[in-house]
């Protein structure tokens, strides 16, 4: 069973801010969008902190910090490409690695792999630069700053990180397949 503590209910309103973050952008509300999206971030290291402090952890967390992550990032980044301030191309490469992430979690699971998929130092690397960039854009545009060079290095830190990232989690999800064909000796 599913058990509701604090981190999950931190969780929860965090993956319930996507669609407030998405309508303040659509509408302009930058400012407003920005404080949120500093909220939310600030609310996922919350949510951990409570969870292995007070020993709260759960099943239902295991997924719901991630998704609520993925959902949060995919949502900002999505909606700034949409409205034109983050080059398309790095909104595809960060929403197709973590679809590729995902499925292959989905796909392991189903083939009854054993799946333990941890943060590696990359993948935390390239959460940074993501939030960093969707920070960096939304506080331009919510104070009305340009330094094109700053984001223009943001954009090329999250791709490189990106790609990164995602050639290790494949590489690990291949090394969780294989670890399943040979008995699970590694």
């Amino acid at each position: 069973m599913f058990s509701i503590n604090l981190p999950n209910v931190i969780s929860l309103a965090r993956l319930f801010s996507v669609p407030i973050l998405v309508w303040l952008i659509l509408n302009g509300q930058f400012l407003w969008a920005l404080w949120l999206f500093v909220g939310a971030g600030i609310s996922d290291a919350l949510d951990g902190y409570i969870a292995k402090k007070w020993s709260q952890t759960s099943t239902l967390g295991t997924f719901l910090d991630p998704v609520a992550d993925k959902a949060l990032l995919v949502g900002v980044y999505s909606t700034l490409g949409f409205i034109g301030e983050i080059p398309l191309w790095i909104v595809i490469l960060v929403v197709f690695r973590d679809a590729l992430i995902i499925g292959g979690v989905i796909m392991l699971h189903i083939s009854m792999a054993s799946v333990k998929m941890r943060p590696i130092l990359i993948s935390k690397a390239n959460t940074a630069f993501q939030i960093s960039l969707a920070v960096w854009i939304l506080g331009e545009l919510g104070y009305g700053l340009v330094f094109s060079g700053i984001k223009f290095g943001l954009i090329y830190l999250v791709a490189l990180s990106t790609v990164l990232s995602g050639g290790a989690y494949i590489m690990s999800l291949f090394g969780s397949e294989m670890n399943k064909s040979d008995g699970g000796v590694k």
